[in-house]
């Protein structure tokens, strides 16, 4: 390590760099923590640093009011362009801190906001550090195979249906090294390109915002789960062993040609399955393999459709529509259902107004029609993406026979 780096660790939450004359205080969090309120004004109004760095991107900062956002929102228009799965994420996230934060009697984030607050009062320059968080996202979805997003979005939804409470005292657990290098251990294995885009790339957004922010003396507020990154990455920006650009980050993933031609490849194969067996095992074979094409995919895409109690056209909707969009990538099944299912059950103003709160439960996941909307989507698509996984190998078994 250069001489002219030092690291002070106070603690698990508390980490002191001295850069030479510079010195940066990395306070680790809890986002739904009170007692990460309340050290972060403490430290703030102590250390009277030159600069506030915080956790948080401007975009969400000065958004408009939640209601407001979501009575804009058109949602034929983010089926049409293939956001369904996005925004389920992010509501789905959403829902997660808001459940945990009505548990603990925090709102989630609230001592990003309590940091500028208190710089405001005490006129300290602030930056906002870390990823547009809908660029974070994308990256994250881009980047995962179609398994993962289904994995990423179950275990997601699974910890809102949960009738689990986390108290205070949990959260506050969370901010130890072991717990955090355990959950870090966990997500690696589990999604590890979802770990990459969520926690290692905004390690090092976060840390070069950090870095590179102007005074001499700097406080970072940032998730408890990112100080070892950061601390990382800042020994090597500041030896010079790695760069401070961040375009590649910053923009959403290049898809190779391989990745633009396997959401095609699964269509490819079944199509020549099935025209195979029509040419070499005769019609009867031929149209067994349809049929069991139609009835797995159709069949499950309706019984997803089923699952989030859609409109009974929506679902006979969904067994139509799924056998013929598995076989085209540009379209699913979920934007079929989803756009049926929001044109037979328009969203009230009231869905619109308690969404945020419905989502904190299973309950009013079924009955606000927005959040409902976006069940039939899923549930639709996952009923599908298995019957067409299911389907192959039976129609292969029919062309052998």
């Amino acid at each position: 390590m250069s001489e002219e780096i030092k690291i002070d660790h106070e603690g698990d939450t508390v980490s002191r760099i001295h850069l030479a004359n510079r010195e940066i205080l990395l306070l680790g969090t809890a986002h739904v923590s009170l007692d990460s309120v309340e050290e972060v004004t403490n430290a703030i109004r102590e250390e009277l640093p030159d600069r506030i760095c915080v956790e948080i991107d401007a975009g969400r900062y000065q958004s408009p009011s939640k209601n407001e956002k979501w009575q804009q929102m058109d949602l034929t228009k983010v089926f049409r362009q293939k956001k369904g799965f996005l925004l389920l994420a992010n509501l789905v996230l959403t829902s997660f801190q808001r459940k945990v934060g009505m548990n603990t009697g925090i709102k989630p984030g609230e001592e990003m906001k309590m940091a500028i607050e208190v710089a405001e009062e005490l006129s300290i320059p602030y930056s906002f550090s870390d990823r547009p968080v809908q660029m974070t996202l994308q990256r994250a979805w881009g980047m995962s195979t179609p398994w993962n997003k289904m994995k990423l979005l179950a275990s997601l939804l699974g910890s809102v249906f949960t009738t689990e409470n986390v108290n205070a005292e949990e959260v506050e657990s969370l901010k130890e090294k072991g717990a955090l290098e355990d959950m870090m251990e966990e997500l690696s294995t589990f999604l590890p390109s979802v770990k990459q885009v969520l926690i290692d790339e905004r390690d090092q957004y976060l840390a070069t915002n950090i870095y590179e922010a102007p005074g001499n003396k700097i406080i970072a507020v940032v998730g408890a789960g990112h100080m070892p990154g950061i601390i990382r990455w800042i020994e090597d920006l500041h030896s010079g062993r790695k760069e401070s650009d961040l375009k590649e980050i910053s923009s959403l993933p290049v898809r190779g040609l391989g990745s633009k031609m396997l959401p095609w490849i699964i269509p490819a194969l079944i199509l020549a399955i099935v025209v195979t067996g029509f040419i070499t095992s005769g019609i009867d074979v031929g149209l067994r393999m349809l049929l069991v094409w139609v009835l797995a995919n159709g069949t499950l895409a309706a019984l997803g459709a089923i699952l989030a109690l859609a409109h009974p056209l929506t679902i006979l909707g969904s067994f139509l529509a799924a056998p013929i969009t598995s076989m085209n990538p540009t379209i699913g099944v979920g934007m079929v259902s989803g756009i049926m299912e929001y044109f037979f059950r328009k969203p009230r103003v009231s869905d619109m107004e308690s969404l945020q709160d419905d989502v904190t439960s299973l309950r009013g996941w079924y009955r606000n029609r927005i959040s409902r909307i976006l069940l039939v989507f899923f549930f639709s698509s996952l009923g599908s993406s298995i019957g067409t996984f299911y389907a192959l190998p039976r129609i292969s078994m029919l062309l052998g026979g």
